[in-house]
């Protein structure tokens, strides 16, 4: 029998497996919408418990539901032929038959565990693991990998070079996929680790460091559902084009409640895509923000009054500017801004009856003078002009124009220039979203005032407040600081993140265990010291599980190669891990004068995007890539879903088929962080890297 006739007795056979496993699926999906349909009708009874009844029905048969369509795409993608002779099936979900007999066994279940730890040293009774590669409900292709060949029957048929290697060559397209198929021993046992505490998980370029996070995140899913679904798991990562990158792996896993969070939009109701340049970036992520948004939180909005007068029977009474400073010290130091708005009228108040002298005023008595003066709309509007409620977004809109008075020392003149710049743009950058969450907790929420509560007197929403809170809608902060935590918190690329990003996401982490992806080598942030200080902070105290991925699975050893030479010099002993494969194809450079920089470009990404099948990035400086973007309209037209043109910042954890690196020099003349970014982009591309610049310095210094 010819080995193409074999596979397609063995692919026949997997497929009347398969098919079995997909009709008890799809009786179970039937069952789950009945399930929909019946909670639905439970509403109808007209009482309480059957809208609770139906509530719980509906929520717990649409999870349900939505789990099984999301994993309907490759369910089954595993088999083990175990040394008894027995079968176990793994897929992205368990499933059982009519008589509750396993036919499917969940990867994440411990039965599971020995597809991916057992290997030829230690075959675990595991005689041949085999991959099933399929497309939709069909499958189309099998890798086996015999593991105990010294027990195989005589009649076992073995196929393919292995999962792996063939999983190897994928062409990449626009979002990362499972790798539930093709987990390797040491990435499992970073999967399966203790869910207490901190799990981190480090390693080189291609490691496989964010998907291994995902999966791990699934795994805690189903390991502890009860605790980490109600609790909440939080997953941030460094931009909108890496989230939109990984949306699809936790669902193709079976998980469908997972918060997925670029750092610009951690902070509920504010969204923010743009970095700020590397002197303003840095000096906003630097823990000497918290000093100064401290006394920004503290200080008078613009336009607040700084006098007020008030005529009461026979008296003249005044509030000067120094009295309402001292008044403003004495409500900050028994409560945060905005708790503190309840208070400020009755402080006031007090402050003015202090000032009472005549014989009327005094007669009718304290009780009658409250009454008055808080029922007075001269007295309510000062109030609301004097102590309004704010929105942080409000208070970090004052940050230009405050920050030379209240910053003395803690900034120098370059760096408060590079941030008076940055705020010009009126719209929150990535970098100031820690900082508006930073004046969410200094000023803390507003308390809901009761019309019941005697005891205070009363504030009315002014013409003023409404006008304000039409203009910061747009960014306003819409979830409670009492809802920010979490059970448990992964987050990617961390050696990227600032002080001030450590100290949000810690906000959100207090009682949960973390899963920190990251690489050193890779890190933009230009103070290592400093945010390892708030990283540790942010954990606070918890213990840590280190893993450490060694194979580089993504890049061939040719381009690796070059990109060791560029981590050597961004930062000493970078942690370089092995590339396993080679293809034959060597890096490409090309130097040209500068006029004919955008057509060496284009011509080599239309080269590039002819030899591989999947995506391709052109990746350029910062400061050239608006224009790189509208030079290359027309091309990236013609492939809308293959090619990009992005920042090296933006390519944080996304992979490529072939890239395109334009101007290297001014990568690294970007930033202090600049190689090891262009580290970063070198290590994007999986088959073919090619360089284009009208400088060749940084190959100079690696050569």
């Amino acid at each position: 029998m010819s080995s193409h006739n074999a596979e397609q007795r063995e692919i026949e056979a997997e497929q009347a497996y398969v098919d079995t496993v997909y009709e008890r699926l799809d009786a179970s999906a039937k069952v789950a919408q009945s399930l929909v349909v019946e909670g639905m009708a439970r509403g109808h009874v007209g009482n309480e418990g059957g809208l609770v009844e139906r509530d719980a029905m509906v929520f717990q048969a649409q999870r349900r539901l939505s789990a099984l369509n999301a994993a309907h795409d490759g369910l089954v993608f595993g088999r083990l032929s175990m040394i008894d002779g027995q079968s176990r099936y793994i897929g992205r979900i368990g499933v059982r038959d009519a008589d509750r007999e396993i036919l499917l066994i969940d990867w994440r279940a411990p039965a599971a565990a020995t597809f991916y730890q057992a290997t030829a040293q230690e075959p675990a009774g595991v005689v041949r693991r085999r991959v099933l590669r399929c497309a939709n409900d069909t499958v189309i292709g099998v890798e086996d990998d015999l593991l105990d060949g010294d027990n195989a029957p005589d009649d076992m048929v073995v196929i393919g070079e292995g999962a792996l290697l063939a999983s190897l060559t994928r062409a990449r397209d626009t979002t990362m996929h499972s790798v539930v198929a093709t987990i390797q021993k040491e990435q499992d046992e970073a999967i399966r680790a203790p869910s207490r505490g901190a799990t981190t998980i480090g390693g080189g370029p291609g490691t496989g460091k964010t998907v291994v996070a995902l999966h791990r995140a699934a795994y805690l899913l189903y390991t502890d559902r009860r605790r980490f679904e109600s609790g909440g798991v939080l997953v941030v990562g460094p931009s909108n084009v890496f989230m939109n990158y990984i949306e699809r792996v936790l669902p193709s896993l079976g998980e469908t409640s997972v918060t997925l969070r670029s750092l610009g939009e951690v902070v509920d109701g504010i969204r923010a895509g743009r970095h700020d340049e590397s002197v303003a970036a840095a000096a906003k992520g630097s823990s000497r923000m918290v000093g100064f948004l401290a006394k920004a939180a503290a200080a008078p909005m613009p336009g607040t009054p700084t006098e007020f007068r008030y005529f009461f029977k026979d008296d003249v009474l005044r509030l000067d500017a120094a009295q309402l400073d001292r008044l403003r010290r004495q409500l900050l130091s028994n409560a945060k801004r905005n708790r503190a708005y309840a208070q400020a009228p009755a402080v006031l108040v007090e402050a003015l009856w202090r000032q009472v002298r005549g014989e009327r005023a005094l007669e009718k008595g304290r009780e009658d003078f409250v009454e008055i003066v808080t029922t007075d709309d001269r007295f309510v509007d000062f109030v609301e002009q004097w102590w309004p409620p704010v929105e942080p977004v409000e208070i970090w809109r004052t940050l230009p124009d405050v920050i030379d008075r209240l910053s003395q020392g803690t900034f120098s003149r370059v760096e408060v220039a590079a941030l008076k710049a940055s705020w010009a743009a009126g719209e929150p950058s990535i970098q100031d979203v820690p900082l508006v969450d930073e004046l969410r907790y200094v000023i803390g929420e507003l308390p809901e005032v009761s019309d019941d509560d005697d005891d205070a007197p009363k504030q009315l929403m002014s013409f003023e407040r409404r006008e304000r809170d039409e203009r910061v809608d747009r960014f306003r902060s819409t979830q409670s600081i009492e809802d920010d935590g979490f059970a448990h918190v992964l987050v990617d690329e961390a050696q990227d993140l600032s002080p001030m990003q450590w100290r949000m996401l810690g906000r959100r982490g207090r009682h949960a265990s973390w899963t920190i992806v990251g690489d050193e080598a890779q890190s933009s942030w230009p103070h290592p010291r400093e945010s390892a200080a708030a990283r540790k902070a942010a954990l606070d105290g918890k213990p840590e599980h280190a893993f450490r991925l060694s194979t580089n699975y993504r890049n061939s050893a040719e381009i690796y190669e070059l990109a060791a030479k560029v981590a050597a010099i961004g930062v000493p002993d970078p942690d370089l891990a092995d590339a396993v494969r080679r293809t034959g194809e060597e890096p490409q450079h090309l130097v040209v004068d500068g006029p004919a920089l955008v057509e060496a470009v284009s011509r080599s990404a239309r080269d590039v995007l002819d030899r591989v099948e999947g995506t391709v990035a052109v990746v350029a400086p910062r400061s050239s890539l608006e224009g790189l973007r509208a030079d290359l309209a027309t091309l990236v037209a013609e492939h809308p879903d293959r090619l990009k043109v992005l920042d090296g910042l933006d390519t944080k954890g996304l992979e490529f088929d072939g890239v395109v690196v334009v101007e290297p020099d001014g990568i690294t003349d970007e930033s202090t962080a600049g190689w090891r970014t262009l580290y970063v982009v070198l290590t994007r591309a999986t088959q073919l890297l090619t360089t284009v610049g009208t400088t060749e310095r940084w190959r100079q210094r690696i050569s």
